[in-house]
């Protein structure tokens, strides 16, 4: 496995680099920044629903959709990322989704404490001080490779992240500010300004290098493997597949009403759910008893990625009446995983006024 410690990097590169090491089949470890800052939302996400898509224009923030599950989040160069990259059939990868999140977040508990942090690991996925969340993580499976990706916050503009955010109004957004003061927070509020000064991006990458070699063994430094034309190229396919119109609107169907009745037997929703494993949502119409239209979106994570797409067809047409039978069967078709969401999660989804 290579080390690459790359400091301050493109902001869409901060995203596209994992992404063409997994294509390449190549084990890593990438600690590195944005330069400039720019809105990632999760792959099950509807970016429509999710984000202030003209604000982000008019004020030249990029939107980009990244291939790991996940909430919206603003990012800038006050949060230090790390993306693991390894192959699928790697042992030293846990079976069990919730063990590789355990295993795998101690290298970066282990910084916060040393900082000082009275860091703690919370399942799912989360690394928290207290009730506050101080790192934003992920896994997906890409192209035969695990990618683990998170986080070290040093600072966070909560300012910019309510206000890119797709909200009903302006008490909604002063609700969702509050809310993440509340729940989210950095190494400079919890060491005061002065305490967090000693603390760089060179300082905490290097631990971080260390904490995670405890994990995967001795890294060596990284090659010129990304100066290949192999590499290069993959990497400008990855740019052009991802900074694409089409990739950031894959799931942009939208339902303004919460429900709409059409007529006597037809109905549409978009009902919303909080699961601990993250908020779901769904869009559908119920006509004469069956599920059409139907499509999910949301900040959880599922493995596989396509196991989504696969449940909204299989749903698509059936009778209300078979929603349970199908979503018992939903997590044997393909060893299915959905941290902290469950069938019950999915029958109070898709929920109507006459349930099922």
């Amino acid at each position: 496995m290579e080390l690459y410690n790359l400091g301050k990097v493109p902001w869409d590169e901060s995203q596209l680099l994992y992404q063409a090491f997994a294509k390449t089949g190549r084990e890593a470890l990438l600690l590195l920044s944005p330069s400039t800052p720019y809105v990632c939302i999760g792959f099950h996400q509807d970016a429509e629903q999710e984000v202030d898509l003209e604000f982000c224009r008019a004020n030249g923030i990029p939107v980009f959709r990244r291939e790991v599950g996940g909430g919206a989040v603003y990012l800038d160069g006050d949060q230090l990322f790390f993306q693991l990259i390894i192959r699928r059939d790697n042992p030293i990868i846990p079976k069990n989704k919730g063990a590789f999140y355990r295993k795998f977040l101690s290298p970066v508990i282990n910084v916060y404490r040393r900082t000082g942090i009275a860091a703690e690991y919370k399942p799912v996925n989360d690394i928290v001080v207290g009730a506050r969340k101080i790192s934003g993580t992920g896994v997906g499976e890409i192209d035969g490779s695990v990618v683990f990706v998170g986080n070290i916050i040093m600072d966070f503009n909560y300012e910019m992240m309510c206000r890119v955010l797709r909200v009903p109004d302006q008490k909604f957004r002063d609700k969702v500010y509050k809310s993440l003061m509340d729940n989210l927070t950095t190494i400079r509020r919890e060491l005061g300004l002065e305490g967090a000064r000693q603390w760089t991006e060179t300082n905490l990458n290097h631990m971080m290098a260390v904490e995670f070699q405890k994990i995967t063994g001795p890294m060596e430094p990284g090659s010129d493997i990304m100066s290949s034309q192999s590499f290069q190229t993959t990497l400008e396919e990855m740019r052009d597949l991802m900074l694409d119109e089409k990739w950031l609107h894959q799931k942009g169907k939208r339902i303004a009403e919460r429900k709409l009745k059409i007529r006597a037997g037809a109905e549409v929703f978009h009902n919303l759910h909080k699961a601990p494993g993250g908020l779901m949502r769904a869009d559908f119409e119920i006509r004469d008893t069956h599920y059409v239209n139907i499509s999910f979106s949301g900040d959880y994570f599922c493995f596989p990625s396509d196991a989504i797409s696969e449940l909204e067809q299989r749903l698509e047409g059936s009778d209300v009446e078979e929603t349970r039978t199908i979503l018992l069967k939903f997590y044997s078709w393909n060893d299915v995983e959905t941290p902290g969401i469950g069938v019950g999660d999915w029958k109070q989804l898709l929920e109507t006024k006459k349930g099922f």
